[in-house]
């Protein structure tokens, strides 16, 4: 591992707006940290895409962001760790997390019935990452997993119908195989589901633990820096830049929502 300066920035990563829960909880966790973020307004949605394509768009993206002298890598996509998380750590001289290694853990963490219920996009629940990322350790009763894709739920919070009767109902036939199951916690596989998480408590009940992955890797990545020492010594205010493909006045408008403030410092790239 080369040297890293503790003063460099955070990088994430995302194929569009969805990262930006994780931007959040990454600056509520670490309100010290300089953060690089990049997403892929251009060529969203991934999810429709081939692996040959995600994985050469996820490459060509972390590239860009190691050219930024970031410290860390995160990839806030589900859909990009479950194809080209491994690629990106072939070709990264810095540490990389990705939101399914850590909301794995902390879908582990949550039950106490071993059983797990996750919801993600079509790509990332046929991908079987989480089912390969969930796993029992020595000892322990094995995993019942169910899974749940549900193609409706990023238009609808990129709409910005997080609390209607539309989402509601949309949230209650999706969660309603899982619930019959008897999961007693259900993995949020989206980074757009967090803002969701209001409703789907709801529905699920009390009963029901919900595993934020955009928190799950907040946590990850403040354990990481503390255990290498890369924490920033500085103890002014940080820098947020976020670069763009495409359309920087949609993804400011979307992404002011899921950051819960301004969005400062929009460049666009194009390649």
């Amino acid at each position: 591992m080369p040297d890293i300066n503790p003063s460099s920035p955070i990088g994430v990563f995302d194929s569009g707006v969805g990262g930006l829960t994780v931007v959040r909880a990454l600056m509520e966790r670490m309100p010290f940290e300089d953060i690089v973020y990049f997403g892929d307004t251009a060529r969203v949605p991934y999810g429709i895409k081939s692996v040959e394509t995600i994985t050469h768009y996820t490459t060509q993206i972390a590239q860009f962001l190691l050219e930024k002298q970031v410290k860390l890598l995160v990839i806030g996509c589900n859909t990009m760790a479950a194809v080209a998380a491994q690629q990106v750590r072939d070709l990264s001289p810095t540490p990389v997390l990705d939101v399914i290694e850590a909301g794995a853990k902390a879908a582990l963490a949550a039950t106490r019935n071993y059983k797990i219920g996750v919801i993600g996009t079509p790509t990332t629940i046929n991908s079987n990452a989480y089912t390969r990322a969930i796993h029992s350790g020595p000892g322990l009763p094995p995993v019942r997993l169910h899974a749940q894709a549900c193609a409706l739920f990023v238009p609808l919070v990129e709409e910005g119908w997080l609390d209607h009767p539309v989402t509601r109902l949309t949230a209650q036939e999706y969660l309603k195989p899982l619930l019959a199951e008897g999961i007693d916690s259900l993995v949020l596989g989206c980074t757009h589901y967090p803002l969701l998480k209001p409703l789907l408590h709801e529905v699920a009940g009390p009963g029901v633990a919900l595993v934020d992955s955009a928190d799950a890797i907040a946590e990850q990545t403040a354990r990481l820096l503390s255990e290498r020492d890369l924490v920033n010594p500085k103890r002014t205010p940080p820098r947020y830049d976020f670069f763009v493909t495409d359309v920087p006045l949609r993804f400011q408008t979307i992404g002011e929502r899921f950051l819960g403030r301004a969005l400062p410092h929009i460049h666009l790239v194009k390649w």
